[in-house]
């Protein structure tokens, strides 16, 4: 850093100052701009030397980043400088506004120490009532598959006893002769036909 003592202080006012145009001489040394042509060079159409489009955006890129180091750092000399100034001049000031500001610092720091105890209890209270929740829905699953269990369960029930009814119907071979007896006793004629209504109309009789 440039410190103003003595003839440093001329040394980091140019750096500090701001950048002045480039100056180029408008005559040249050794031709005027009358002269003619040189035989060597008429008719001779001058080329711009080839550019690669690759090491161009690199140089592009990198002068970019040449400019912004080198104003980051005449920012940081003057700022540095300024500020030694102001030490210099205001002296008990700068250590009151400096204190003012550890102060006002331990203030804050005392607010944001007591903001994260309220959130981390508003947040220990949260996440209780998501668990709560969770539990509550959890349980609900559970005594709903019961009572879907309990409802199979009831159905198989009725399916069992129907068929236990049905079953006294059933043909086996301790009834097969009684029950050859009362078809034969009661015939039974299958031969008719109905209307939409679901009415016999015709019906034939049995031989």
């Amino acid at each position: 850093m440039f410190q103003v003592i003595g003839g440093r202080s001329v040394q980091a006012a140019r750096v500090l100052a701001p950048r002045s145009a480039v100056l180029v001489e408008a005559v040249r040394g050794r031709k005027s701009r009358t002269d003619p042509v040189a035989k060597s060079k008429v008719g001779r159409i001058k080329m711009p030397p080839p550019v690669d489009p690759v090491e161009m955006v690199v140089l592009k890129e990198r002068y970019g980043e040449y400019q912004m180091i080198m104003r980051a750092l005449r920012l940081e000399f003057k700022e540095e400088m300024l500020r030694k100034k102001y030490e210099e001049d205001t002296g008990s000031l700068a250590e009151e506004r400096a204190r003012q500001e550890a102060q006002e610092h331990r203030v804050l720091m005392d607010f944001n120490h007591l903001e994260n105890q309220r959130m981390l209890k508003l947040r220990i209270v949260r996440v209780q009532m998501e668990k709560e929740e969770a539990d509550r829905k959890k349980f609900e699953v559970i005594l709903q598959r019961e009572q879907e269990q309990q409802e199979i369960v009831k159905e198989k029930e009725k399916e069992i006893l129907k068929l236990q009814e049905d079953a006294k119907n059933f043909i086996t071979l301790e009834n097969l002769d009684q029950r050859i007896e009362g078809a034969l006793d009661n015939p039974k004629n299958y031969n008719f036909a109905i209307d939409k209504q679901g009415k016999v109309i015709k019906q034939t009789m049995l031989q």
